[in-house]
């Protein structure tokens, strides 16, 4: 099987930019904006794997293409895994990173357990076949932001054993230990096994 090209179900430019850089010239990741793909596709499962599985499905059954799909969220322990599979909608609709972050912080302002993990499901389908691949990055939250890149929560995440926030690191810096960068090398592991 020769896989050159295969669709990434997202119009998330930022995920879409890390997943290009780590993938490099290995595969050419087409956007669902690229594939003529608009829709809203409404994530209501009930877990990380399922949410990538839904947009997978959909990709594959509206559109025909080998495609994968990711769900990726923050769970904070003092939260009871909060906000998890909300993590992106955690301040209400529409989508607000900076007042998701507000909400987090003011929720732990009183806790002295800060322990939290990013977490990254994928989902692929390729012809009949599905797969998943999952990666983890543990760490803390942080009193307050610091760094201006990245996106999301990366401004008050700091990875174990570090001493910057996802925010403050390089892509590359970034890339090496995330949860996406983890669950890439998996996917792309297995895309380069089947080629």
């Amino acid at each position: 099987m020769k896989l050159k090209e295969i669709v990434f179900a997202t119009n998330n430019k930022n995920k879409l930019r890390e997943l290009r850089e780590i993938v490099g010239d290995k595969f050419n990741i087409l956007s669902l904006s690229e594939i003529g793909c608009h829709d809203d596709i409404v994530e209501d499962g009930s877990t990380f794997a399922e949410n990538a599985l839904i947009k997978a499905r959909y990709v594959k059954e509206k559109f025909g293409y080998d495609c994968f799909a990711d769900d990726s969220g923050l769970e904070v322990d003092a939260l009871g895994g909060a906000p998890g599979v909300f993590s992106a909608r955690y301040a209400g609709e529409p989508s607000n990173s900076e007042k998701n972050i507000d909400k987090l912080l003011s929720e732990l302002s009183d806790k002295s357990n800060r322990k939290a993990r990013f977490k990254t499901v994928f989902a692929l389908i390729i012809d009949d076949d599905t797969q998943f691949f999952d990666g983890t990055v543990t760490g803390t939250i942080v009193m307050q932001r610091y760094g201006c890149d990245g996106f999301g929560y990366d401004p008050i995440f700091l990875p174990d054993g570090k001493r910057l926030t996802f925010a403050q690191m390089s892509h590359d810096e970034k890339n090496e230990i995330s949860h996406r960068g983890i669950a890439t090398r998996k996917l792309i592991k297995y895309l380069l096994s089947k080629d």
